[in-house]
């Protein structure tokens, strides 16, 4: 089997034994005819020339000119003077259709929460960021890095940290992964034999991925101070995996009392793996410092760009203890050899140059107007609602009287093309939670979002 790695036309993947008795000529000319047949080579695609395809393949050209001489006769390619030859349109052999399954539901408005505002990425700050950032690198950044990312990049982020959240972050114990979630996975894959506890409620998809690894979350009550650091000094827990400084998904802070007592425990010899999930947006109060700041030791700090860029990035960071970088670096490299390159430079440029830090101020402003029109809207449609979380964030977590029925509602709201996800899943046991929804408002245009509260006032009725 030899490829083609010519620079004139395509590389072309075609089979020559010399050990067969079929000529070679023949074996030539029935692997471009079924590479046409089967639509590996598509209409109008250029082949090489007979001079470059023979030497690429190592036989004579003339071999070349009869295989290509007997394909033009049959009508599989057409030879153009001045034009070379190129793949002529025939009848070719279609794929099996795979079953599509019940097609994906399309959503006028979606308040899915989790998700900024995708129309405004950045784009002409982040190809900007890019190229100068690429005119900086050395060449062998392109190579195979350090799992925990490039050292320009990880720099880059402690200064970040730092400066914004109060973050001890040591370049050195920075490992930069590919979203909050690929962090979770690889802390799960180094506490084996850890007991970890959780928020409960809490985000659904980071108790899967525990569940996944082999961890069952123990699960510790919210309530309006946040964590109830008690229940979890009461528990066998040895690591706990909480929002201190916005609970997710009810948005409250912990209090001052508890979140002494947080770093109290953690002093005792526990962990605290501080997701620290949307810091950025913060609207009628002063934002809260990283607990990371106070017992650097004994927490792991996680971050990620996908509330304030776009998810689609993957990018994250972890800040971790002395004695962790070194078995996290390993399970990130035993996972993808580390995160992408291309994005780090850019991110990393992007944060350097200050322009993170203006789209974030633009973002706030904007993430603010929509915050307090869904606010009205939902103090004027749905007046029986409790609205929790207000003040930061880019979701708002709405509570419903007892019993009242959200699955009919979220169901009703899809018939009307509107997608509101409910409260429960973020529960261990999602059949004892409270009646709520989740809405995300930082994805929607002001005008949507009153017609989505509008929908679901109609879905309530």
């Amino acid at each position: 089997m030899t490829i083609s790695g010519t620079t004139s036309g395509p590389e072309l993947l075609v089979e020559l034994d010399r050990a067969a008795a079929e000529p070679l000529h023949r074996q030539l000319t029935s692997g471009l005819r079924d590479a046409i047949r089967s639509g590996r080579l598509v209409p109008e695609t250029r082949l090489p020339s007979t001079r470059v395809l023979a030497a690429d393949l190592g036989v004579s050209r003339r071999l070349v000119v009869d295989a290509y001489s007997q394909l033009a006769a049959e009508g599989f390619l057409l030879c153009r003077h001045g034009s070379g030859t190129r793949v002529a349109t025939v009848d070719t052999a279609s794929a099996p259709e795979r079953d599509a399954g019940e097609p994906e539901k399309h959503f006028d408005i979606d308040f899915a929460p989790g998700s900024p505002d995708l129309g405004s990425f950045p784009r002409h700050a982040w190809l900007r960021a890019l190229r100068q950032g690429l005119a900086e690198i050395e060449s062998q950044a392109f190579g195979y890095i350090a799992p925990q990312g490039l050292h320009t990049a990880r720099v880059a982020v402690a200064d970040y940290l730092r400066r914004t959240r109060g973050v001890l972050a040591d370049p050195r114990h920075i490992v930069l992964c590919s979203g909050a979630t690929q962090a979770v996975a690889l802390l799960a894959s180094v506490l084996t034999g850890q007991t970890v506890a959780m928020e409960d409620p809490g985000f659904w998809l980071h108790r899967m991925v525990l569940r996944h690894n082999g961890i069952e979350p123990l699960t510790v009550p919210v309530d309006d101070g946040g964590l109830d650091v008690a229940a979890l000094a009461n528990s066998r827990a040895t690591t706990v995996l909480a929002t201190p400084a916005h609970q997710s998904p009810t948005g409250v802070v912990l209090s001052a009392t508890r979140r002494t007592a947080l770093v109290q425990w953690a002093r005792s010899g526990h962990l605290v793996i501080e997701d620290d999930y949307d810091a950025e947006y913060r609207y009628d109060r002063a934002p809260v410092g990283a607990l990371q700041g106070i017992v650097p030791d004994r927490v792991v700090y996680i971050g990620s760009t996908s509330k304030t860029l776009a998810p689609g990035l993957r990018i994250g960071w972890m800040v971790l203890p002395a004695h962790l970088v070194a078995p996290v670096t390993l399970s990130k490299g035993l996972a993808d050899t580390g995160s992408s390159v291309m994005d780090q430079i850019a991110f990393a440029k992007l944060l350097t140059s200050g322009g993170y830090d203006r789209h974030l101020r633009q973002m706030r402003r904007r993430y603010l107007a929509r915050r307090n029109t869904l606010l009205r809207a939902l103090a004027r449609y749905l007046p029986e609602a409790t609205v929790l979380g207000a003040a930061a964030g880019v979701h708002l977590t709405v509570r419903f009287p007892d019993g009242f029925p959200v699955a009919d509602l979220v169901r009703r709201a899809a018939e009307m093309r509107v997608r509101a996800e409910p409260l429960a899943p973020c529960y261990a046991e999602p059949e004892t939670a409270p009646p709520g929804l989740i809405l995300g408002y930082a994805n929607l245009t002001e005008s949507q979002i009153v017609t989505g509260v509008q929908s679901l006032a109609r879905a309530m009725e």
